[in-house]
């Protein structure tokens, strides 16, 4: 008997995908503009994500631009990415906003280590749920009558080995993160 396991694959792949927009969210002295993607600037009446009224390019390995669409509002991107507290330096000038990542200390990268290994835990978590979540739904196909107990062996073996697999995924990303941070 064969079983669709889409619903666990696809919760796998949001899982793989969270891990990924969290790990470029942590900052590991290379200028990246995902970074920005928590900033909220005060423009036109309401608070309105970064992105929305700038472009953020990369200028080099420690600078990223901030060019906003409204000349007006540099001053409050400014002030915004100062009071983001992300550890980054924002000096206004002409055409936008200079953000420069400063040189991370050996503290800020045990921090950022311990932070991205707390991601880890949760993504690992997250998994454990999807694959348990997986396996009370073939025991219950198992009570209903639907299978034997040899196809539900044997289900539970290639689900494990799936979520395995998965579970290399995280590592790997992880490993990629540390090297980061530590170059």
């Amino acid at each position: 008997m064969s079983y669709d396991f889409s619903l666990f694959k696809n919760k796998a792949k949001q899982v793989d995908e969270w891990l990924a927009k969290e790990l470029g969210s942590l900052r590991a002295g290379r200028a990246s503009p995902v970074i920005l993607d928590t900033v909220f600037v005060e423009a036109w009446g309401s608070k309105m994500p970064l992105k929305q009224i700038a472009a953020i390019t990369v200028e080099d390995a420690r600078t990223l631009r901030v060019a906003p669409y409204d000349a007006e509002q540099g001053k409050a991107i400014e002030k915004a990415i100062a009071t983001a507290d992300l550890g980054l330096s924002a000096v206004g000038g002409d055409g936008g906003v200079r953000v420069v990542f400063p040189e991370l200390s050996s503290e800020r990268r045990a921090a950022l280590l311990k932070a991205a290994k707390g991601k880890l835990e949760e993504a690992r978590v997250s998994l454990r749920h999807a694959r348990d979540e997986a396996i009370r739904d073939i025991s219950a196909k198992e009570k209903s009558g639907g299978m034997g107990e040899d196809d539900v062996f044997r289900l539970k073996k290639e689900l494990e080995k799936m979520a395995d697999a998965e579970g290399k995924k995280l590592e790997e990303a992880i490993v990629r993160k540390e090297k980061e941070i530590n170059s």
